[in-house]
């Protein structure tokens, strides 16, 4: 069972709707909170308050890279990484279009036109609310005036345009993991704050993409409750293996310390529990809550920092 917690307006949580629907998955919706608190995600997670976050029985997964490399292992076709896309190309558009891309559209989304309109008929205290919360989230990153990110928003995409005068998607004739990357921050400039739109106005061969993307739909959902998300882990009830195979030891951290994980940006709020896993792409913690039972919960490797509990 593919359980998703997410919520509508969420750009990244458009990513991995769009990629079940591309991978024509069936999957359980369970909607989070805009904002914390946000005490059933934090249950399964132990801090990681980002969303979307991806449950597999006691099995929890952070961050949409992660994420793709698990629904591609689940489904592997229509591949996020099909033959005809150099992979390692993908990854590269794909971490450039969740950083550099996203932080230029949202900045230029979330100018005050743009919040006006999203939050329209809503009450101001919502309004502020929202925008204490991602303040706290993203203290210490440097994130571009709204002049500015329209000026870097307007150039990123006349790059993608020139990317899609040869083949239908980015990287050739089919859609691969850099697809779904640049897509969501666009999607909700044209989906949440339309009256901001008219930049994508001056790209039709990107809309033309982008309805492309929108066409493979979001897979067959269903409702979840939060409760029974939280009982699916508990009646799971995760080893906690310390055996790694794959362990690759960069920090002089061995397997079975206790340690926490943290972004090492935006949402930084760290998990702590004991270093179970850490290959290549993905750290694993072990920890146990009152209500979720024993848990696994996983984070790429590259923009996460790990850290031993007790070190300075």
């Amino acid at each position: 069972m593919l359980i998703l917690h997410h919520y509508p307006m969420s750009p990244f949580s458009e990513k991995i709707r769009a990629v079940l629907g591309f991978k024509r998955l069936a999957w359980q919706s369970v909607v989070v909170p805009t904002i914390l608190p946000k005490p059933d995600l934090l249950a399964l997670t132990g801090g990681y308050r980002k969303t979307p976050v991806l449950q597999i029985g006691a099995d929890i997964y952070c961050d949409t890279t992660l994420i793709c490399e698990v629904l591609e292992q689940h489904a592997p076709t229509p591949s996020l990484y099909p033959a005809q896309v150099n992979s390692a190309l993908a990854d590269i558009v794909a971490q450039w279009a969740d950083s550099t891309l996203f932080w230029a559209a949202m900045g230029y989304n979330l100018q005050k036109a743009g919040m006006a309109e999203l939050f329209d008929g809503l009450p101001a205290q919502v309004v502020k609310d929202f925008a204490a919360d991602r303040a706290a989230m993203a203290s210490g990153l440097a994130r571009p005036r709204p002049p500015d990110a329209a000026v870097a928003y307007h150039a990123y995409l006349q790059r993608l345009a020139s990317m899609l005068e040869a083949h239908p998607f980015l990287l050739g004739p089919v859609p691969c993991v850099a697809d779904f990357a640049a897509y969501h921050p666009l999607w909700f400039t044209r989906t949440q704050v339309p009256g901001l739109a008219s930049i994508l106005h001056a790209v039709p061969t990107v809309l033309r993409w982008m309805d492309r993307i929108e066409a493979f739909g979001h897979g067959q959902k269903q409702h979840l409750s939060a409760a029974d998300a939280i009982a699916v882990s508990a009646a799971a009830n995760a080893a906690g293996r310390q055996n790694d195979p794959d362990f690759q030891d960069h920090h002089g951290i061995p397997l079975g310390s206790q340690v926490s994980v943290a972004a090492e940006s935006f949402g930084s709020e760290p998990t702590v529990g004991v270093l179970l896993e850490a290959t290549q792409s993905h750290y694993t913690l072990g920890r146990t809550d009152p209500r979720a039972g024993g848990v696994r919960v996983h984070f790429p490797r590259i923009g996460y920092a790990l850290r031993q509990e007790g070190s300075s």
